[in-house]
């Protein structure tokens, strides 16, 4: 079955549909300076990641962190923003896209400094959650302005450069960190890394009054308190246990809450459908996931997200731990994966529309071939020389098909009037296949490295094969997404 690319067809259902919104013409005088803008603060959130984790070993030493204070300084960031995510992109369609992306970009910014200057861990972990929270108010509202901003094809080529900022500002931040870390200016070791964010954070806010769209929210949108009062701990039973399930040896509360995340998710889809059959407007209305091809889309992008975040995961702990790399070379071996996928990002959309599917297919089928080679590369404990560098950099070409087509699929079917709905949806999607990944496959190489070089090339091997696996999983399920016709 196949669709044209329109991105604004109306779709019928019970969920209180409402006309189609037209972009701004705020935002179509100087559409360019509006995507700059919002992927600039998008960039900012999503290299922050990144930087912490390079940064932890020295804020261990620095405040004397204890294992569970030094775990939290980093999940508390991601336990914040996954559980408020949802929430975020309803209010900015009540308040206003632009309104709603300042004021997690001043909060972000605000909880960034005070990361910077924390004298304590405990201080450090507060003020992480104010940047979570921060994140989940501006990030939801970069795709809601992207779809209000640009249409058709112009809308894709936007799209893959916001692919372009997730995928590579994970790697990016490794290396940004690295460097940092290393020039240790003024002497203040780990605190750059949240420092550095003030200065964008302010240049990106004074940019966003003079360029976003002067948008007041959307008419008949309400933030069903229901669905947030249900939605919310649901999240948070099944985020918390999957962050720190590990550290804590998978204790029986952190199952028992994952157990009630599936109950709270059956509560949560009850409670949406008789909002909507009653003529309210759910957190995330059921049209949603029924635009044609999108249930199967999101579906596909959460495994893309889990295979790339548990790989980028466990090779780093092998090339810092077993290896010896320092921060900096551990982020530099991933550059040629960060260019590869930069490159497909920016020019996938170049083949025919019809072909965009095989693309994603064909991408996953190349991560696993990738995959499959380096794990031959790394098993016996070498570095993998010039072989590794060639597998990362067809890893990467692999990923940017996987990932950049998939998303122009996702976001080509949806109508500007659900681009918030679809967003958080999307956002929560992307933010817990993360911490699934991490969760899953990084505890696999963790259980199975024992310290040692040979046991640390074991898992690693074990890790690439398993992860092959799962992009076989992603081409047998990205075949199933319906094509698009010119």
């Amino acid at each position: 079955m196949s669709t044209t690319l329109e991105p604004t067809q109306p779709v019928h259902g019970n969920d209180n549909p409402r006309p189609a919104a037209e972009p701004r013409q705020s935002a179509r005088s100087r559409p360019g300076a509006v995507l700059t803008v919002v992927l600039l603060g998008y960039f900012m959130a999503i290299l922050d990641v990144a930087i912490v984790n390079v940064a932890l070993p020295t804020i261990r030493s620095t405040l004397h962190s204890s294992g569970a204070g030094l775990q939290l300084s980093v999940s508390g960031y991601t336990i914040s923003y996954a559980v408020l995510i949802v929430t975020g992109a309803r209010l900015g369609d009540l308040w206003g896209h632009a309104r709603l992306f300042r004021g997690g970009l001043v909060l972000f910014t605000i909880a960034s400094l005070a990361c910077g200057l924390a004298p304590t861990t405990a201080a450090l972990v507060a003020f992480r959650l104010l940047q979570g929270a921060g994140s989940a108010a501006m990030m939801p509202q970069v795709l809601s302005l992207i779809q209000r901003t640009f249409e058709g094809r112009s809308r894709l080529k936007a799209m893959s450069l916001y692919t372009a900022v997730i995928s590579g500002g994970a790697v990016a931040g490794q290396v940004v960190g690295g460097l940092l870390i290393s020039a240790n200016l003024f002497g203040a070791t780990w605190r750059p890394c949240f420092l550095v964010n003030v200065p964008v954070g302010i240049v990106v806010l004074i940019a966003s009054i003079k360029v976003l769209p002067k948008d007041k929210g959307e008419p008949g949108r309400g933030l069903d308190p229901v669905g947030v009062a249900v939605l919310t701990p649901t999240v948070l039973a099944f985020v918390v246990p999957l962050v720190m399930g590990h550290d804590e040896h998978w204790p029986l509360w952190g199952w028992l809450l994952l157990g009630a995340s599936v109950l709270g998710l059956l509560a949560f889809v009850a409670v949406e459908s008789r909002i909507g059959r009653r003529g309210g407007t759910p957190i995330i209305p059921g049209r949603v996931l029924r635009h044609e091809g999108f249930a199967v889309s999101v579906g596909t992008l959460f495994l893309c997200m889990v295979l790339m975040m548990g790989l980028l995961f466990a090779i780093t702990l092998h090339l810092q731990g077993a290896l010896g790399f320092s921060a900096l070379d551990s982020g530099l071996a991933f550059a040629p994966q960060a260019v590869a996928v930069f490159l497909v990002a920016m020019n996938w959309r170049r083949l025919p529309q019809r072909w965009f599917v095989h693309e994603v297919v064909f991408g996953f089928l190349l991560v696993a071939a990738s995959l499959v080679g380096m794990a031959l590369v790394l098993r016996h404990g070498g570095t993998g020389g010039g072989a590794r560098w060639i597998l990362m950099t067809t890893l990467g070409f692999g990923l940017g098909f996987a990932f950049s087509p998939l998303m122009g699929l996702m976001l080509s079917r949806v109508p500007v009037r659900d681009a918030a709905d679809a967003s958080g949806v999307i956002a929560t999607l992307t933010q817990i296949g993360q911490v699934t990944g991490v969760a899953t496959v990084g505890t696999l190489f963790l259980n199975l490295d024992t310290g040692s070089l040979h046991s640390s090339a074991h898992a690693v091997t074990v890790v690439c094969v398993v992860s092959a696996g799962l992009a076989v999983l992603g081409a047998l399920a990205g075949s199933r997404i319906p094509r698009l016709s010119e």
